[in-house]
């Protein structure tokens, strides 16, 4: 079918072969840049992103490889047994097939003359819509029946504006095959007019864009996928960060506890958080003011990784400030805070599953500030660091087990005398990644003349972080500074 030409515009004067040329090496090196990034995404990726982006790839090649044949069309012109016309008595039947899957297999072409009611379909139209070449051409009274009962209606009004009101067609519907098979067509269309300005014929190419919107489909769903995964792992490590930050200690600055009297502490911490992309762990820290003025030090790493481990380290920051509140020793505290861990496999009333028990380490301490003693106990975590004078020394342990290893463990008590300028440092075992906790008790006490010179605990903390805070750690760290200031 030649190019139909309105009555009331003259016919485009095609390209020069030449920019048309520069135009298809344009696409071909732009589709060799396109397949190179999706050969590198992989074919079997498991996360929503790596998925994404090869379908993506993917829809730019399609959409590239049609670019570059509509371009080669463009320049050489259709073939002439691809384009039949009534006016040539051209027999589709006759014409030869185009390769599978290329874009000439994709688009037919069409004309319906409206003065002898005569429709001639092109070879490619026949194989789009499912039909044997020997069969007779749709009129537009008869495509209908090839819709789907939903697209019908639109269809109908494309026809009707563009055969009265002169509009051009642009739209997609669906197509029902012989064999069953679904078909999106593209149909982009123009009617033809004759010297008196009438409607004469109405011509159109129409597109299988099956494929095209195929892979459309699949990058929104790997788009929304990873839209949501970004969304619950942001969700996720809320939930498990929140609850780790529900009590933290008094930031830094002219911060004391108890806000007034003698024996009073600068109280400052920091969580080192793990350098890869696994979920928040279990560990925590916390200190109160008591009602009676003493202080509770606390500080944990609960095993695991995830909401149900913060959840569990909050559960954890709860009874210990309860237990402490009610005026319990560290020893007993913790042999409390041990059975509360066993404990929490039972179901409440209307919890829908029980709750899983939480297993781990942690360390109480309670400051009196008027004698500026401090009693303390431990449950399988590293003991408390003490700096005086410019040197260091690891407090000795009482006896205590870790978290939810045997329900009926019983937890030893200590105490220390404080002075005024000591430094108490209490820090979870995970600062030095896959090293043993002797390691880390020997660089934290090698920093002895360093936090000596320090004028705050905030300083103190600092200085730690600049000695570890570059290892590579799979797992979360905390570090706890107390400074006797008076």
């Amino acid at each position: 079918m030649p190019p139909p030409l309105s009555a009331d515009r003259p016919a485009a004067q095609p390209p020069q072969r030449g920019t048309v040329d520069a135009l298809i090496s344009q696409t071909r090196r732009l589709r060799g840049d396109v397949d190179a990034v999706r050969r590198e995404a992989p074919e079997d990726g498991v996360d929503a992103e790596s998925r994404w982006q090869r379908a993506l790839c993917e829809l730019a090649l399609h959409q590239l490889d049609d670019l570059d044949e509509h371009l080669a069309q463009l320049r050489d012109g259709p073939p002439p047994a691809a384009v039949p016309s009534a006016r040539t008595g051209a027999d589709p039947a006759l014409s030869p097939a185009p390769p599978t899957g290329s874009l000439l297999s994709r688009v037919g072409s069409a004309e319906w003359n409206l003065l002898t009611d005569e429709a001639t379909w092109s070879t490619e139209l026949y194989q789009i819509l499912g039909r044997p070449p020997s069969a007779p051409a749709l009129t537009l009274d008869e495509l209908p029946s090839l819709v789907h009962d939903e697209d019908r209606p639109l269809l109908a009004a494309m026809v009707t504006d563009c055969l009265i009101e002169g509009k051009p067609i642009d739209g997609e519907f669906r197509v029902l095959r012989p064999d069953d098979d679904v078909r999106i067509v593209h149909m982009m269309g123009e009617p033809v007019l004759d010297a008196d300005g009438s409607t004469a014929s109405m011509w159109a190419v129409l597109r299988d864009v099956s494929e095209l919107r195929r892979c459309r489909r699949t990058v929104r769903e790997t788009r929304d996928s990873l839209r949501d995964h970004r969304h619950h792992a942001r969700s996720g490590h809320r939930l498990a960060v929140e609850p780790q930050e529900a009590a933290p200690p008094p930031r830094p600055g002219p911060l004391r506890l108890p806000r007034r009297g003698p024996g009073a502490l600068d109280p400052a911490a920091r969580r080192l958080p793990a350098t890869t992309s696994a979920p928040s762990g279990g560990d925590w820290y916390d200190t109160l003011e008591l009602p009676d003025g003493d202080i509770l030090l606390g500080i944990g790493d609960l095993v695991g990784h995830g909401p149900a481990v913060a959840s569990g380290a909050a559960t954890a920051i709860g009874a210990l400030r309860g237990m402490a509140v009610a005026g319990t020793e560290p020893g007993r505290l913790m042999g409390w805070l041990n059975r509360l861990s066993d404990a929490s496999v039972q179901p409440y009333p209307g919890a829908a599953a029980p709750v899983q028990p939480y297993r781990g380490t942690a360390l109480c301490c309670r400051y009196r500030p008027g004698t500026r003693t401090l009693s303390w106990a431990q449950a399988g975590h590293p003991a408390p660091l003490l700096f005086r004078d410019g040197t260091g020394r690891v407090l000795a342990r009482p006896d205590g087990m870790p978290l939810g290893a045997t329900p009926h463990a019983t937890y030893g008590q200590a105490e220390e005398t404080l002075e005024e300028g000591d430094l108490l440092l209490l820090h979870t075992a995970g600062l030095l990644p896959r090293r043993g906790g002797t390691a880390v008790v020997r660089r934290l006490l090698e920093l002895a003349p360093r936090l000596g010179a320090t004028r705050s605990a905030q300083h103190c903390v600092r200085t730690v972080v600049e000695e570890f805070g570059a290892s590579e750690r799979q797992e979360g760290a905390c570090v706890l500074v107390v400074r006797v200031v008076s």
